[in-house]
């Protein structure tokens, strides 16, 4: 356990295990750096894993000011925890808030990526969803600050896609749960209007998307309703993307799922690593569905 302090003075609390080429894990709105135990326990035999609170989530610091919350500040925030830790690359690992830092880090320093795995990525991303999106995230903000985080975490933790964690493992539902409503309101309240509200849709950054190199794997669960549109939009503009959809499962895969997403995840390295994840062939984006010019 350790502190790294980003360029604007905030400390991120850190875990790091194992030994080998590092893999840094980036956490969802709902969860934390606890979320990723599955997955260090997993990957920690072969690989230095790496997870941290994001700022506004202790016991990382919790800035009182909204400036200090958006998007880019959540990748600043990552890059600063690879330095910190001196790490040069790594493989990103990100579940939904975490999936879109992942992608913008991909985006703006593919340098630091060895690989990307974008997942659960796509809320509010489509152009008829924004406003309602925005409106959804005003809402759970303001309950935080009326109610607190035990109360919202009480209809949060059973959302559309977060149901079917419950209902398939109860007792790791139920960890998720309190972890959830031991969250900092003030962290979380700011979270919900700087990172998550104002994100830029996937469907404006289309042009930089297809200019993306890093190898990268989109992962889903096919009854998380609000990603599945997106995914099928990265997987069709970024050359590098491979698309793994998880069958009857929601938002929190890696919890929900932890052997289905840990032996993806385990694929796609090995891939990357043997040289055989390459783009896709240009042949296969004409089109058509039998026919090809000649």
């Amino acid at each position: 356990m350790a502190y790294v302090t980003t360029d604007d003075g905030v400390r991120l609390f850190v875990e790091e295990t194992g030994t080998g080429f590092p893999i840094l894990f980036v956490h969802e709105f709902a969860g934390d750096h606890r979320s990723w135990e599955p997955q260090l326990r997993r990957f920690s035999r072969q690989y230095r894993c790496v997870s941290y609170a994001a700022r506004g989530y202790p016991p990382s610091g919790v800035p009182a000011d909204a400036s200090a919350y958006s998007q880019q500040r959540a990748v600043a925030d990552a890059i600063a925890v690879l330095d910190g830790l001196g790490i040069e690359r790594a493989h990103i690992v990100g579940l939904s808030m975490g999936g879109f830092c992942t992608l913008h880090l991909g985006l703006d320093h593919p340098e630091r990526a060895a690989s990307l795995v974008v997942a659960g990525v796509g809320y509010g991303a489509a152009p008829d969803k924004r406003a309602g999106f925005a409106a959804e995230c005003e809402k759970v903000a303001e309950a935080y600050t009326e109610t607190g985080a035990r109360a919202v975490a009480e209809w949060y933790a059973r959302g559309p896609s977060r149901v079917q964690f419950q209902n398939k493992d109860p007792r790791g539902w139920a960890e998720f749960h309190e972890r959830l409503a031991e969250h900092d309101p003030l962290g979380a309240r700011l979270t919900m209007l700087g990172v998550q509200r104002l994100r830029p849709s996937l469907y404006e950054l289309t042009d930089r998307l297809a200019e993306l190199r890093v190898p990268t794997l989109v992962l889903t669960g096919d009854e998380d309703d609000g990603c599945l549109e997106p995914a099928l939009l990265l997987k069709r503009t970024i050359p590098t993307a491979g698309l793994r959809v998880l069958e009857r499962t929601g938002h929190t895969a890696n919890l929900e799922e932890p052997d289905s997403f840990n032996a993806a995840l385990a694929d796609f390295l090995a891939a990357v690593e043997s040289g055989s994840w390459r783009a896709r062939d240009p042949r296969a984006t004409v089109g058509a569905t039998m026919l090809r010019e000649r």
